[in-house]
């Protein structure tokens, strides 16, 4: 299994882990693209254990098409990146929600 499956993976067990008949009619993941060009991503926290933690804004700059910026607002990690960055992106996420 490569790593962009795994995380994959792992992001709908995480996502399921958090269906419990009312949690996914009001909140969830999107993932979209983004016209600069490259993805964005909402996964909303509200209601999950991650809700009230603490994550520090991070951006990474390498070049024109490989970059990240991360953020957790208003109970929601937030995340956009390069055409090439969503499986680093998603695994951000996941070593954070795991707490690494």
């Amino acid at each position: 299994m490569s790593g962009s499956d795994s995380v994959l993976s792992w992001l709908q067990g995480w996502y399921a882990g958090q269906c419990d008949g009312d949690w996914e009619h009001e909140w969830g993941v999107k993932i979209e693209t983004l016209d600069n060009p490259g993805w964005t991503i909402t996964i909303d926290l509200e209601g999950t254990s991650l809700e009230e933690r603490e994550y520090p804004e991070q951006t990474i700059r390498r070049g024109p098409h490989d970059w990240i910026f991360a953020r957790v607002v208003d109970r929601q990690f937030g995340g956009s990146c390069g055409p090439g960055n969503l499986t680093e992106l998603l695994t951000m996420f996941r070593s954070w929600a795991e707490g690494h």
